[in-house]
C-alpha cells in the first residue's frame, strides 16, 4: 500500500507534470509535421485538434502503462457485504479517449488534399508502437 501511495505521489509531482508537458510539446511538433501539408485556410482550425491529439496521445500512453501495471478492473466495497470488481477508471478513460483520439486524427486527415492523406492504420500502428 505504501508503494502505491509513493507511485501516486510521484505521478502528481511537479516534475512529472513538467515531463508530461515536454512530451506533449514533442508530440505536438510531430503531429504538426505530419499535417504540414494542410491548406492555409485549414491550418488555424487544425491547431486545436493537433494540440488535443498530442495531449490525448501522451495521456493514452500513461493510461496504458497504468493498465499494464494494475489491470482493467478494480475492487469495490458497497457496505458490509457488497463487494466485487468493476472496470477501472483508467480503463474507462482509455476506452473513451482512444475513440476521441482516433476521431481527431480522422478529422485532421480529412482536411488534407486527397493525394496527401495519411494512412490512418499506419498512424494507429505507430501510436501503438507497432511501427
Amino acid at each position: 500500500m505504501e508503494e502505491e501511495n509513493q507511485d501516486y505521489r510521484e505521478k502528481i509531482s511537479g516534475q512529472a507534470l513538467i515531463d508530461k508537458n515536454k512530451k506533449i510539446k514533442k508530440e505536438t511538433q510531430r503531429l504538426k509535421k505530419l499535417f504540414k501539408e494542410l491548406p492555409e485556410n485549414k491550418k488555424k482550425m487544425a491547431e486545436k485538434l493537433i494540440e488535443n491529439a498530442a495531449f490525448m496521445s501522451i495521456t493514452l500512453d500513461e493510461l496504458k502503462d497504468d493498465i499494464k501495471l494494475y489491470g482493467v478492473k478494480e475492487t469495490y466495497v458497497n457496505g458490509a457485504n457488497q463487494y466485487g470488481f468493476k472496470e477501472s477508471i483508467e480503463s474507462k478513460t482509455y476506452n473513451t479517449m482512444i475513440k476521441n483520439y482516433m476521431n481527431i486524427i480522422k478529422q485532421l486527415n480529412d482536411m488534407l488534399p486527397e493525394d496527401k492523406k495519411i494512412n490512418e492504420d499506419d498512424e494507429f500502428e505507430q501510436f501503438n508502437g507497432s511501427l
